[in-house]
């Protein structure tokens, strides 16, 4: 905490008042994406059931996920792409975890599996070129976010201060908005929050303005934005330590995931502009069963036939599609572009 109080120092703004101060979009940055001591940029396994591990994914069900992915992403691609060659496809998955990708150990119809990883560029990167299959899982949830808050009959944006006193990091209001988000013009009932998932539309646009062509598919959990703003007036903002779930953003900087809920029209958006066919969110149990369903088919016939080993897989599927799980709380967003002439 020490270290990072320092990082904070060095990097925020002194007001007026001199008092340290930043955004949390900022702040978020410097937690998760610092080189040294951000939270996604250490040497240490954060995903997974183990000790020390703070959450779990899909990946986390081992190559179950992969499989569904791949039987997914071969349906749309031959629906999308009459008489198509996935052997001139590559699969290039971003934010995947060191020494893994989700595509590890599971056989596939690609040409190769690449992965960008966290802090690698997207941006001119090669990957990002000529006929792909571009995925990430839960890669725009964890990218920084802003909030709000609307009090005394305003939109007051909210950041991070030093309170030189106690030596700890505390929830401000910041001065000033600085930019325009979407924030709604009317008026809001008091203490109602709105954060604002800004970066991931960015990284979406970043994503789609590259000169590739195929599929995008993205798994996460978001919301539309009439949902962000009429169902959640507590915000989404939320941390993730030891598996537990906390509305302390500030309590382990560094130390701690911090997420919230994407927006998924404004992802869609980013696609719309970029030349995709019409975008389309599903629930994840509704995408894989859509389109991975002869998968689920063979893979249910498999187990009832093999009793040894039938059963870890078959947790797995229902973990992942179950809607008291992971069926209904995360989503897939998935659209299409033809090669550009």
């Amino acid at each position: 905490m020490s270290d990072f109080l320092e990082l904070f120092r060095a990097r925020a703004d002194a007001g007026a008042d001199s008092v340290l101060r930043m955004p949390f979009d900022r702040f978020m940055a410097l937690a998760l994406y610092d080189p040294e001591l951000g939270y996604y940029r250490r040497d240490r396994k954060r995903v997974g059931r183990g000790e020390g591990t703070d959450f779990f994914t899909a990946s986390t069900s081992g190559p179950v996920f992969g499989e569904l992915i791949c039987a997914a992403a071969e349906k749309l691609l031959r629906e999308q792409d009459a008489g198509a060659d996935l052997r001139d496809y590559v699969f290039v998955e971003i934010g995947a975890e060191p020494g893994g990708g989700v595509l590890a150990g599971v056989a596939h119809p690609f040409a190769r599996a690449s992965t960008i990883r966290v802090g690698e560029a997207v941006a001119g990167n090669a990957a990002l070129t000529g006929k792909c299959v571009v995925f990430s899982n839960e890669l725009f949830d964890a990218q920084p976010f802003r909030r709000f808050v609307f009090r005394g009959g305003a939109w007051r944006e909210l950041g991070v201060a030093l309170d030189a006193r106690a030596g700890a990091l505390i929830e401000t209001e910041l001065p000033a908005i600085d930019g325009a988000p979407p924030l709604p013009p009317a008026p809001m009932p008091g203490g109602w929050h709105l954060d604002l998932p800004l970066a991931a539309s960015a990284l979406a646009r970043e994503i789609a303005a590259q000169p590739w062509s195929g599929l995008f598919l993205a798994c996460d959990y978001g919301k539309s934005w009439r949902e962000l703003l009429e169902t959640t007036p507590a915000g989404t903002a939320r941390a993730y330590h030891r598996h537990t779930q906390s509305n302390d953003l500030l309590a382990h900087p560094g130390e701690q995931d911090l997420t919230c809920h994407i927006c998924w029209d404004w992802l869609a958006e980013a696609l719309a502009e970029n030349g995709f066919s019409p975008p389309r969110v599903e629930s994840q149990e509704a995408f894989f069963v859509r389109h991975a369903g002869k998968y689920l088919e063979n893979a249910f016939a498999e187990d009832a036939a093999c009793a040894a080993g039938a059963g870890s897989r078959k947790r797995s599927l229902m973990q992942l599609l179950h809607p008291a799980h992971m069926g209904q709380k995360f989503q897939a967003l998935h659209g299409f572009r033809t090669a550009r002439v």
